[in-house]
């Protein structure tokens, strides 16, 4: 399955080569980059030097979504981001914002922003009418605990319930790109289960969707090789193959050139002749 989304930041088909997603952390206090490209300056050089590396998205969030983060509000979360979003909307790579607030986001698209990029997964229903107004693609990530013995399909029926509440409100369900999200609200085991079988959750009811999987440096990687958060670039390469494989279409990294090529690599040995 392929889509063409007509964006403002160009044209992005997603369903047919591997996607990688770079990540721009706007914060004082993300888990892994926190304050490195806080400044609006800092923002677009980083930008500018993951797109150069081989981003083919430009994921820019304000605020942090780590497990002990102090939340922000939207007037906080858009300062930070007027400025910014509209220089990295120059470098002509689509840009997805990275926030759960349907009032960041509405700005956020007005100034630059192409891509809705919920970590929340829609749970506000404003954020629906938000994308629906815009004509954005959402990626709407499960951050839900499991509530039985089977995360699988407890990704599954979040995944229904989230295209149900959007076919109710006239949106596209071809728009949503769905993320299993990696290290919320799950346990370690949780966490394996979805990575070991993202096969699975490539079709939902017979029908194949789209994907997108943000693992870069996180906690899982830790438990699985003993590494600090500044030692799992390869261990986070290791998954996003292994992803590709599975048929997830975005990955979302820290370290894009390394990932860029691995990703293209796999994607070379796949494609058809």
């Amino acid at each position: 399955m392929e889509k063409i989304f007509d964006l403002r930041g160009g044209k992005l088909v997603v369903g047919g080569r591997t996607l990688v997603m770079g990540i721009v952390n706007v914060t004082p206090d993300s888990f892994s980059d926190g304050g490195e490209f806080f400044t609006t300056e800092a923002a677009i050089n980083r930008a500018t030097e993951i797109i150069a590396d081989g981003a083919d998205i430009i994921d820019i969030g304000a605020e942090s979504t780590r497990p002990d983060a102090v939340p922000i509000t939207a007037a906080e979360e858009i300062a930070r981001l007027e400025k910014i979003l509209p220089a990295v909307a120059k470098l002509g790579v689509p840009i997805s914002i990275d926030t759960y607030k349907p009032e960041v986001a509405a700005r956020a698209l007005e100034v630059g922003a192409d891509i809705i990029n919920d970590v929340h997964g829609l749970e506000d229903l404003r954020m629906i009418d938000v994308a629906k107004n815009f004509g954005a693609p959402v990626i709407a990530c499960h951050f839900e605990p499991c509530n039985t013995f089977d995360i699988i399909g407890d990704v599954q029926k979040f995944f229904r319930r989230t295209a149900a509440n959007c076919s109710s409100r006239g949106f596209d369900t071809t728009q949503i790109i769905f993320d299993p999200g990696i290290g919320f609200g799950k346990t370690r085991d949780d966490d394996l289960t979805i990575l070991r079988r993202l096969h699975e959750l490539k079709f939902l009811d017979g029908r194949e969707i789209f994907l997108a999987l943000g693992v870069s440096r996180k906690r899982i990687i830790g438990h699985l090789t003993g590494q600090a958060v500044t030692e799992r670039d390869e261990a986070t390469g290791a998954l996003c193959v292994h992803a590709a494989l599975s048929g997830v279409d975005i990955v979302r990294v820290h370290n894009v050139r390394m990932v860029s090529r691995m990703i293209r690599t796999i994607d070379s040995l796949t494609e058809e002749e």
